[in-house]
This record gives structure tokens, C-alpha cells and sequence, in this order.
């Protein structure tokens, strides 16, 4: 089982550069484990590129038919209090944003704060440092 950010949820929905290479991973490792409004993120995406004219409406529709298709076999990581506290460490330590601190925080609560030998999927750059730094194998 791997953690999954919402940046590399986006191209399973969507046909991006890196699409391939996630779907690789998912197909590898099919155990997702995502943060409680990882879809939230996703769909924003969504309709950021949308507004940018680079999907039409189909094309969101079809992302989010196949985000429900996703979701129905992940696991969450709810919100808590450890979450939070964690987040709010992240934070000045990596110079992370509010979004970004939450997804890696819910990551080490999933990993018992233990993240030694647990992947963490994640297209943006500078996440992946900090999941690294916290000690976790970022892919892909």
C-alpha cells in the first residue's frame, strides 16, 4: 500500500505527461491511501484546467466519473487532531502550504510516524522533498 497526493491522482483522471508512469505504480501496488479531501483537491484541478480551456466538460466529467472509481477503494486518512499538530510542524520545517503540510501530515499518521520503508506518490517537487526528509521513498 502505498500514500497517494492528490498531484499524482490527477493524471489516473486525467491524460497528462506523467499519466503513464502513475498508472504504473497503481497497477503495481493497487492500495491506495489518500488525505480526507485529497477528491477535493482533484476536482479543483479539475477545473482549473478546465477555466484554462484545456478540458472541455466531458472531459471533467469523465475525470471525475473515474476519481469515484478511485475512491471507491481508497483509504482515508480523516481528519484529527494528530493530523493537525503534525501539519502544523510541517509547516515552518519544509515551507509548505496549508494543502500540502495536511497531505504529508496524514501520510505519517497513516505510517504510525514511522515512515522508514513507505512510499509516498507525489508529482510535486516540493513535497517530494519534504516527504523524503520525513523519511519516506517518494515515487515515482
Amino acid at each position: 500500500m502505498r500514500f497517494w497526493d492528490a498531484s499524482a491522482i490527477v493524471p489516473l483522471c486525467l491524460e497528462e505527461s506523467k499519466s503513464e508512469a502513475v498508472k504504473q505504480l497503481l497497477k503495481d501496488s493497487p492500495g491506495m491511501v489518500v488525505w480526507w479531501a485529497t477528491s477535493v483537491e482533484c476536482c479543483s484541478a479539475f477545473a482549473r484546467v478546465q477555466r484554462e480551456g484545456i478540458l472541455t466538460t466531458a472531459d471533467v466529467q469523465q475525470a471525475l466519473r473515474l476519481l469515484k472509481m478511485l475512491q471507491t477503494a481508497w483509504t482515508q486518512i480523516m481528519p484529527s487532531n494528530e493530523v493537525r499538530s503534525s501539519a502544523m510542524r510541517l509547516i515552518p520545517a519544509h515551507g509548505l502550504k496549508a494543502a500540502d503540510s495536511l497531505q504529508l501530515a496524514a501520510a505519517l499518521v497513516w505510517a504510525d510516524n514511522a515512515p522508514d520503508g513507505k512510499e509516498f506518490v507525489c508529482l510535486d517537487e516540493k513535497l517530494v522533498v519534504a516527504a523524503q526528509t520525513e523519511g519516506f521513498s517518494a515515487l515515482p
